[in-house]
């Protein structure tokens, strides 16, 4: 999706704030500053303030200017505030934050779609599943159609809550996934785990749908911290997944 100038705005405020460019605590520059160096009008720029005071990351008074306020403020149920920190680089806290989020969150929406997922919910979860498989078997794109697979499940709790939740978790599933391309054999030993979990949910079985996703969570779990202890670098989520090659 092509963005406007408004968007571009934000989304160029808000990568500056999360890269640390604007510290915490720091001074945003006034906006006839921000007027001349983004070549964008004040409207604009006042536009853009307000969305970022919106998303808890920046507070304006008429004494303090536009200062930058402390991380736990900002909503990180965001979607543009997740989207900058995937671009700007994911750090280990913030992917461990993620991790005990996901391990909440995931089991719970599990259940759920366990109860509630219609025929349509399943079919759409099936189709992503095939396509990891194809992945698999024959090489190609297994990181989206992973994350289909988990958003499909999110989706099937018809929770408006959890649906929203996905948008938070799919930084983390996606560097979940791509960790699991770089391992040998990652993406076909999850086959099996994925099967259980969509085996479980289309039987309405709550109880082994939640034992089935907290392994598969648990795997990708400590997949991620031997990733974190090696201080090898974690995947850029500003580029296209990585494929598969074929078997």
């Amino acid at each position: 999706m092509i963005k406007n100038v408004h968007g571009n705005t934000v989304d160029y405020l808000g990568e500056a704030i999360v890269a640390g460019r604007y510290p915490v605590g720091g001074a945003v520059p006034p906006e006839p500053v921000l007027c001349e160096e983004l070549g964008v009008s004040r409207t604009v720029v006042r536009e853009a303030i307000k969305s970022l005071v919106a998303k808890g990351m920046i507070h304006t008074g008429p004494k303090v200017g536009t200062r930058v306020l402390p991380w736990d403020d900002w909503n990180w149920f965001d979607a543009d505030v997740i989207a900058w920190q995937a671009k700007t680089g994911l750090s280990n806290e913030f992917i461990r934050d993620l991790q005990d989020l996901r391990r909440v969150v995931e089991p719970a929406a599990v259940r759920l779609a366990a109860s509630r997922a219609t025929a349509e919910d399943i079919a759409g979860i099936e189709d992503a599943y095939a396509g990891m498989k194809r992945a698999v078997m024959g090489g190609g794109d297994y990181v989206t159609y992973d994350l289909r697979f988990h958003q499909g499940l999110l989706r099937a709790s018809h929770n408006r809550m959890l649906i929203q939740m996905s948008k938070a978790l799919g930084a983390l599933l996606r560097t979940s996934f791509e960790i699991s391309t770089i391992k040998k054999d990652g993406p076909r030993k999850s086959l099996p785990l994925h099967r259980a979990v969509l085996d479980a949910v289309a039987a309405k079985d709550v109880e082994c749908a939640e034992k089935a996703i907290l392994v598969l969570i648990d795997g990708a779990h400590d997949d991620i911290e031997q990733v974190l202890a090696s201080r090898r670098r974690l995947p850029r989520l500003s580029k296209p997944p990585p494929t598969l090659k074929a078997a």
